[in-house]
């Protein structure tokens, strides 16, 4: 410092006390508009799945109240995109210059696929089937539920674990093998001509097999976290790259099982209810699932009952525990139609969807911590035995 500010602040306490409250400000007002932004941008990013579906809850919310008033579903939907709602996108604008121009609702909402999800608008195509959309809106309702589970689990477990957590674990032992590594091995070499040791070489090492399956499990971890941003967007570019993968991967997850089922189950129901043929019934409640798993199962379906197998037999092959089978026989000797025998099971099918994906988030989470606990505990003794080593060739010195 210069003589002459040195002097000025020793002359001037009070002036010294002063700057430095200046340079916290500053700071302050620096970082904090920085840093409210990063967590802004990490709400957007982590309530994606469940905003999107608040759109289309509103969506179909103001549709139902437009079907109630006697309009047709093309003007209700017109009559959605009118409202000029900020919470329903921008998408919502290009609906009515499709609808003006003859096509059906479920026509212009493919032509507008990022407005609801596919399930959605294969749901609503299976209404206008039917000939009422409005008994099928309640489907529509039931899967939008599911965000808040997906948004649940990844809030409390995996998320922020992963973007807190495991990037410094794979940063501390880079950072010590570019640092402070090279300096401990020259002051080994200088003491005793000697190597680090094998295991703190191991862990700091940059082509070590610790270093890469840390940035292997980092990579697994943060492709997740895309994919569960980027939602059917992402799907769907996947989707085109590699045809079946997608609907593979979600009819594998226990959870994604389960709400393939129940969300097969009560469109067939609602089909059925509404006495649309068996096998058409089929056919649209797999496409209401839009998972191609499920419509190759349908398809086999639709095969068996062409050759005269019955429904309750065929159906066999969608599940393969067989509990869908006895549900449907079920059914038939019970009074209220389909949908209303189903209801309990199809509750019970959502549960335990919810209870699955809890429990895979808290498996996963807990295996993360216990990693992290693994490789944390590998940078210490790493570290430790550089000392130790170093402490005792000094003693030898």
């Amino acid at each position: 410092m210069p003589a002459t500010l040195q002097q000025y602040f020793e002359a001037n306490p009070m002036g010294t006390v002063v700057g430095f409250l200046l340079v916290l400000l500053a700071y302050l007002a620096i970082s904090l508009p920085l840093v409210c932004g990063v967590l802004y941008g990490f709400y957007v990013l982590l309530t994606l799945p469940m905003r999107r579906n608040e759109r289309a809850r509103m969506f179909i919310d103001l549709l139902e109240l437009g079907l109630k008033g006697g309009r047709t579903p093309e003007a209700a939907a017109t009559e959605v995109a009118a409202t000029g709602d900020a919470s329903l996108g921008t998408r919502v604008r290009l609906l009515p210059v499709y609808l003006k121009s003859g096509m059906r609702l479920s026509e212009a909402l493919a032509l507008v696929p990022r407005l609801l999800p596919p399930q959605v608008r294969a749901i609503l195509k299976a209404g206008e089937r039917i000939g009422d959309v409005a008994k099928v809106l309640p489907a529509c309702r039931q899967l939008l539920r599911d965000s808040v589970s997906q948004v649940r689990g990844a809030i409390n477990y995996i998320v922020l674990l992963a973007f807190c957590i495991t990037p410094f674990t794979l940063l501390l032992p880079l950072v010590f093998s570019v640092k402070v590594l090279p300096q401990y091995q020259q002051i080994f070499r200088d003491m005793a001509g000697g190597e680090l040791p094998v295991f703190s070489r191991m862990v700091f090492s940059q082509g070590s097999w610790f270093f890469v399956l840390q940035a292997a499990f980092l990579a697994f971890l943060w492709l997740l976290l895309i994919a569960y941003v980027g939602g059917p967007r992402l799907r769907g570019w996947l989707e085109s790259l590699v045809p079946g993968l997608p609907a593979w991967l979600f009819f594998h997850l226990p959870w994604r099982r389960k709400r393939l089922q129940r969300d097969f189950s009560t469109m067939l129901a609602v089909l059925l209810d509404s006495e649309v043929p068996e096998t058409e019934a089929v056919a649209l409640a797999a496409e209401s699932t839009a998972n191609t798993a499920m419509i190759k199962r349908a398809a086999r379906v639709q095969a068996q009952l062409q050759n005269g197998v019955k429904l309750t037999e065929a159906m066999r092959v969608m599940d393969d525990a067989g509990e869908l089978q006895w549900r449907l026989a079920n059914a038939l000797h019970q009074r209220g139609g389909f949908l209303r025998a189903l209801t309990g099971w199809h509750e019970a099918l959502d549960a335990k969807a919810f209870q699955l994906e809890q429990t895979a988030a808290q498996v996963a989470t807990t295996s993360l911590v216990l990693l992290n606990g693994l490789i944390v505990a590998c940078i210490v003794i790493g570290v430790f035995l550089l000392l130790i080593n170093l402490i005792y060739e000094a003693s030898l010195w």
